[in-house]
């Protein structure tokens, strides 16, 4: 019919870095056991506080679905967004951070680097990983598998997902810039992946039209 017009299809993905952890001494991620270790790690009594303030945040009310990281920090995290909205919450390793592996192995790599945050410069290196770990690549391979999936299965709903600040940088290498600073930028914004943040990516046919940083 003449009358007819196109209405794309939006979907709303919320990206959500879990809130800040507590401080603990050992060494992490140089075995198994250190590993599993890590995965448990827990949020600070500050991290609690704005988790649940992050819950109340206006763009996470009515989300249609809640998905997380099974690690601990980040369903710890999730639970007041599922509170919230009266959802259960969804788990799927795909979101879980990147593996970081042997820190000798790391210490040679971040060796007159330009700043201390192994994951910010993997994104100028995202072939680079230990013998025991995954590379930005492989981090992005995994998130991105989970991310078209959800697109295909809540067309034109409202998507909550739980996960971690190497493993959102690296998806976000799909539609985002690296600055001079390290830093990703989405049409020359700079984006700041702290712990908490919200990011809000607009899809429609399953393509990015608009990346904003919330929190």
């Amino acid at each position: 019919m003449e009358n007819d017009k196109y209405v794309p299809i939006k979907t709303i993905i919320y990206l959500i870095r879990h809130a800040e952890t507590i401080d603990e001494n050992g060494i992490r991620n140089t075995d198994e056991t250190s590993q599993m270790i890590n995965e448990k790690e827990i949020l600070s009594i500050e991290g609690e506080e704005t988790s649940k303030n992050l819950g109340k945040n206006v763009e996470l009310k009515n989300i249609d679905v809640i998905w997380s990281s099974s690690y601990t920090r980040a369903k710890q995290t999730a639970k007041y967004i599922a509170s919230e909205n009266n959802l259960p919450l969804n788990l799927d390793y795909r979101l879980s951070e990147r593996k970081l592996g042997n820190l000798d192995e790391i210490s040679m790599f971040m060796k007159d680097k330009k700043t201390r945050d192994p994951s910010q410069e993997q994104l100028a290196y995202p072939k680079f990983k230990t013998s025991d770990g995954e590379s930005a690549e492989d981090t992005n391979k995994r998130m991105t598998e989970f991310l078209n999936e959800t697109l295909e299965k809540y067309k034109e709903k409202r998507v909550a997902i739980v996960s971690h600040g190497g493993s959102i940088k690296f998806l976000l290498l799909n539609w985002c810039e690296v600055n001079k600073n390290m830093k990703l930028e989405y049409k020359g914004k700079e984006l700041n992946i702290s712990s908490p943040c919200l990011l809000k990516l607009t899809f429609e046919n399953n393509e990015v039209v608009n990346l904003e940083q919330i929190v």
